[in-house]
Order: structure tokens, then C-alpha cells, then sequence
């Protein structure tokens, strides 16, 4: 199979990873409150059940995404990490207490680490001007997934029967349902999944591999002309460390000396004793590239202030996103009397409306910065939370003019999402090293996990409050809009990528 057609099936099966985590979550988020209710459970294990899932997540992932700057590879680590999708999903479908439901969704999370593994991926097999697209089109697949959620729960809630000692209903269906999926997607990422190589920079007038393998560097050594020893080592070791190669001219051009691309860091002598390349006596030995822990300052890294504003907006928008999702189902039960299919309509037309979101942010990413579309997101979540503020924290008039308020409300908190999302994910994985990937995404998700564990407790404790849930969720925006504007300059993607081992380097 060649190469081009390993990449439409392997971004095909991270298109089927994200849509499946959108279904899951739309699937179980109409049902789960009255779940909790008929195995006794207190209003607040709402909020425990949904921050379980988010806290799993949220140790996983920068412990996948190092894994994966380590070895280079995420098949396995997608595989693994959808063994807990599975399990926690069965577990409930089994649901015999409230305190299974809340264990199925911790270990169910668990799998959502993997996420932070396959951006690193996205971030080193796309080119930086091409990243917001893809990132939209990923977003986007679980954005699907949360519109198609709603129509499996149409007749998942018509389920009536029993499965040997299981009983299999409206409220345990969907477990079931979602195991099976996580089944097939198993099989999909065996047969339809690669490990591709990272794409191909320019530098020094040829391309090299960012980060390649072992396998890559043994096919180029095959494909070059063969070289004295000595040199060959140097070839392996810089392309080993993912430096620009030096070229035949550079190499053979000169027995006097030889130069390098990076004159202040060269660790080649320039003498030669008999034809044979020497190296200075001082120098050390090829290293294997170390992870995050040993030769990435963490403080440099992340201690920046466009990362920390980059943080912040994915903390701030998740939290609010997450304690207005918490807020919405018992206020609908309050105001309008939903049930489960009125609550899958309503998540199934604001799936429409991220969907076609996230469409016109793919369109705008290819003509606008992404700090410009961050602006764009951040202005309309502003005046989403100011209309929630006035009008959802104590609805006035009739059924109609309440409805339409609350309909109002929620359009806005979704029309923003999507600027926000792309922008703030795309603008992350330009600003931090491309050799931690991995791990910069999961300490990101991380961020975005702590989020949505602390707005569905947050949410659950003040549904009888809704000015101070509504008016924390206002001045956290207006102090995200603050931290924008102040660090606009900065939002922008560095003129040189100066990569974590390179800094270390540089100080050791």
C-alpha cells in the first residue's frame, strides 16, 4: 500500500477516534442525570459523574503524550487506551449502584488520553500555515459525533429486554451501545491505522525528517552514496537529533575544514589526519533524544506568557462550556418540562450549529491569523455570557418569551466555541517545541480536563444560584479578553522554532 493511501485511512480512523468520543459523550449526557435518579443518587453525583470522566483524562494524557514523544508511535497507544473506553462503558451498561456508574466513567476516561498523543501526532505530520484546517476537521468529527449522539438515542430509548442477569433499557443501553462501538473501533485502528513518519522540513536546501525513526534513518543511509566512517556516524547522529543534514559539498568540498549549518553549536573539529574526519576530544557521544522530564525545561517551556494566556483560554472556555452543559438539563426540566427526546433534539441542533462553526473556521483559518479568529470567539462568548447573565438567571414572562431567551442564550455560548477551540489549540502547537508534542498536548488537555471537572461541580452546587454560577463564568471571560489583548503581539507563531533539546543544549 502506498504512502499517500496510508494517510487517507489513518486520518480517517483519528476522524472515526474523535466522532466516537463525540457520540459517546451525546449518548449518555441526555440520560445519565434521571440514571443517577433511579439508583437513588443525590443531585451532586451529577457533577461527580461527569468530573470522574474529565479527572481520568486528565492524568492519562500527559503520560500518553510523553509515551508518545518517546517512542515516536501511537497505534498502540490508541489500542491501549481504548481497552478502558470498552471496559468503563460495560461497566455502565451494568450500573447496579450509583458508585459502579460513577467508577464506569473513571475508567472510561482513562481512554480519552490518548487524544493528547494523536495532536502530537497532527502537529508533526502537518505543515504549520495547513494546522488550523486540520485541527478544525478533527474538532469537527466530534462535533459529528455529538449531532449523530442524539438520533442513536431515538431508539436506544425504546430498548426494553434483558440480556442474561443485565437488563437493557433506556438508561443502560447506551453503555452498551458505546462498547460495541469502541469494539469496532478497535479493529479499524489495527487495519486502517499507520504509525506515519513526521513530515519532511526544508532546511539547508534539502529536506529532512523532524524527529524521523530508526527505519528512516537506515533507509537514508541506503539511499546516499557511501561515505568514510566517520562521517556516516555524523549523518546518523544529527539525523538522530533532527538538525539540518550537511550536504556532499559541504562534507567533500573542503579538506581543510568543514561547515556546518550551525556554526556555534557545531560539535566537528576541523582537522583531518589522513583523510579521516576527526572529531574534538571533548565532544560527547551520541545520545539517545531524551524525553520532556530530562532535557526540556519545563519552566521555559510552558513559564511563557502567550502559553499561559493560550491555558488559560482553553481552562476558561471549558469551564464555562462544561458548567452551562451541566445547567442546562435541570433548567430545562425547571422551565420547559424536557425530557430525554426534547434534550436529544436540543443537543442534536446545536450539533448542526457547531458543525457549520467549525466549517466556517476551516474556511477563515486559511485567510486570517489565528489570533484574529481567537479575537472573533472570545468577543462572541462575551456577549453570550452577559445575555445569560440578564435573561437565564431569573427568566421573565411567559413559556414563549422564555424559550426564546434561553434558545438565544445558548446559540451564542455555541456560535463562539469553535473560534475559540481551533484557534487557541493551533496557535499552542506553534508557540511550544515541536520535539514534545506529545506532551505539550497533554499538558494542555490536562488543562482543558481540570476545566471540566471543575465547572459540572462548580455548576451542580449553585443551581438554585444561577447569579453567582452566571457571574463568575462573565469575569472569567472579561479577565481571558484582558490577558488577549495585553499578549497580542505575542500570539503569533515564532520566527525561528527553537526546539526544547536545542535550549537544553545550550546551557548544559
Amino acid at each position: 500500500m502506498d504512502y499517500r493511501k496510508k494517510k487517507k485511512l489513518t486520518y480517517f480512523t483519528i476522524g472515526l477516534i474523535f466522532l466516537f468520543s463525540g457520540i459517546e459523550y451525546a449518548v449518555i449526557l441526555p440520560t445519565i442525570w434521571k440514571y443517577l435518579q433511579t439508583l437513588g443518587a443525590a443531585p451532586y453525583f451529577l457533577g461527580l459523574g461527569l468530573s470522574a470522566f474529565s479527572l481520568s483524562g486528565l492524568l492519562s494524557g500527559p503520560l500518553f503524550g510523553h509515551l508518545s514523544d518517546k517512542t515516536r508511535t501511537t497505534k498502540k497507544i490508541i489500542l491501549f487506551a481504548n481497552c478502558f473506553e470498552i471496559i468503563g462503558n460495560f461497566m455502565y451498561f451494568m450500573g447496579y449502584s450509583k458508585w459502579l456508574l460513577l467508577a464506569s466513567r473513571l475508567v472510561a476516561g482513562v481512554g480519552t488520553g490518548a487524544g493528547s498523543s494523536i495532536f502530537g501526532f497532527l502537529s508533526r505530520s502537518t505543515a504549520p500555515e495547513d494546522r488550523s484546517s486540520v485541527f478544525a476537521a478533527a474538532m469537527a468529527c466530534r462535533q459529528a459525533g455529538l449531532l449523530i449522539g442524539p438520533a442513536f438515542n431515538l431508539f436506544l430509548r425504546l430498548c426494553d429486554f434483558h440480556i442474561g442477569p443485565f437488563v437493557v433499557n433506556k438508561y443502560t443501553a447506551p453503555g452498551l451501545f458505546m462498547c460495541l462501538m469502541w469494539i469496532l473501533l478497535q479493529l479499524a485502528v489495527m487495519f486502517m491505522y499507520w504509525d506515519l513518519p513526521p513530515l519532511e522540513r526544508e532546511g539547508s536546501g534539502e529536506s529532512v525528517k523532524c524527529g524521523g525513526g530508526r527505519e528512516d534513518v537506515e533507509g537514508e543511509r541506503r539511499r546516499r552514496p557511501s561515505l568514510p566512517v566517520e562521517q556516516d556516524e555524523d549523518f546518523q547522529e544529527e539525523e538522530d537529533e533532527g538538525k539540518p543534514l550537511m550536504t556532499s559539498n559541504e562534507l567533500q568540498g573542503s579538506y581543510g575544514a568543514v561547515v556546518t549549518p550551525d556554526p556555534p553549536r557545531s560539535h566537528v573539529s576541523g582537522t583531518v589526519s589522513n583523510g579521516v574526519l576527526s572529531r574534538r576530544s571533548e565532544s560527547p557521544e551520541p545520545k539517545e533524544p531524551a524525553g520532556p522530564f530530562t532535557r526540556c525545561s519545563i519552566s521555559r517551556e510552558f513559564l511563557r506568557e502567550e502559553v499561559i494566556v493560550l491555558l488559560a483560554a482553553q481552562f476558561i472556555t471549558l469551564f464555562n462550556q462544561t458548567a452551562l452543559e451541566t445547567m442546562v438539563t435541570p433548567l430545562t426540566q425547571k422551565y420547559f418540562n424536557f425530557g430525554e427526546l426534547e434534550n436529544s433534539v436540543m443537543y442534536c441542533v446545536c450539533g448542526v450549529e457547531v458543525i457549520a462553526g467549525f466549517l466556517f473556521v476551516h474556511w477563515l483559518s486559511r485567510r486570517a491569523v489565528e489570533r484574529v479568529v481567537l479575537a472573533i470567539g472570545l468577543a462572541i462568548c462575551n456577549v453570550s455570557s452577559v445575555w445569560c447573565l440578564i435573561f437565564l438567571a431569573n427568566p421573565i414572562g411567559d413559556f414563549p418569551y422564555q424559550l426564546t431567551e434561553f434558545i438565544i442564550g445558548v446559540f451564542l455560548q455555541v456560535l463562539g466555541l469553535p473560534f475559540v477551540a481551533v484557534a487557541q489549540v493551533s496557535l499552542f502547537s506553534k508557540v511550544t517545541s515541536e520535539k514534545t508534542q506529545g506532551f505539550s498536548q497533554g499538558v494542555r488537555r490536562s488543562v482543558g480536563g481540570l476545566a471540566t471537572i471543575l465547572g459540572p461541580l462548580w455548576a451542580g452546587g449553585l443551581t438554585a444560584n444561577m447569579y453567582i454560577m452566571l457571574g463568575v463564568i462573565m469575569a472569567l471571560l472579561l479577565l481571558l479578553t484582558i490577558m488577549m489583548v495585553f499578549s497580542y503581539d505575542r500570539l503569533v507563531q515564532p520566527s525561528t522554532v527553537t526546539h526544547a533539546e536545542e535550549d537544553s543544549d545550550e546551557h548544559e
